[in-house]
């Protein structure tokens, strides 16, 4: 199975701005979660197997660290012409499906995608209450067919420490997944033309 990895945003970098379209039709910016404890930022989609994999486990991990002061906010940047089940509109039954509590955005135009540095879905960025980067990495070790049980550890770990004003993860391991689905022509810099099984 081929993969891509996060790039590995430098960390104390500050969260770059969106102002994006919620599966409920209305407009989500990263002002709204201005005063918070902390803003977990996931680019992520519908059907990705890795996205997948983590599907549920993410669903509760957001209700769980949103009710401790944690925002969260789900952006899918893949292009939906290559990809319609990665639609607006299949995001909406998505999100139901899933369970999602937190919103989920589509990036049309993947400048927020590109902003980031996003690179792979899922792809997680954890920013503190001053929407510095604290985190990014994996959820955890687990992947599809790799045994090994789905823990979100990593991930909780860095939460926790943002949530406590802690000191930062030394050892931060790269997300890995499907490569974040580019329009044609207009792929960044940093994209390896790798892409993981669909």
């Amino acid at each position: 199975m081929v993969k891509t990895a996060s790039t590995m945003l430098p960390l104390g970098t500050k969260a770059p701005d969106f102002s994006l379209t919620n599966v409920d039709g209305k407009k989500v910016s990263l002002s709204d979660f201005k005063g918070k404890k902390g803003l977990l930022v996931v680019f992520m989609c519908n059907h990705c197997p890795f996205v997948l994999h983590l599907r549920s486990a993410l669903a509760k991990f957001a209700s769980e660290y949103q009710a401790k002061g944690l925002a969260v906010v789900g952006i899918n940047s893949n292009d939906p012409v290559t990809h319609p089940d990665d639609s607006p509109e299949a995001m909406i039954a998505e999100a139901k499906s899933a369970g999602y509590s937190f919103p989920y955005l589509f990036d049309a135009t993947q400048s927020v995608a590109k902003s980031y540095k996003a690179a792979c879905t899922p792809d997680f960025f954890l920013f503190d209450g001053d929407m510095a980067l604290a985190y990014r990495g994996q959820f955890d070790d687990s992947r599809p067919g790799n045994g090994k049980p789905i823990t979100g550890a990593d991930l909780r770990t860095a939460c926790d420490a943002v949530l406590a004003n802690g000191p930062l993860l030394t050892t931060q391991k790269p997300s890995i997944g499907c490569n974040i689905k580019w329009k044609a022509g207009s792929e960044p810099e940093y994209f390896t033309g790798v892409s993981a099984v669909e």
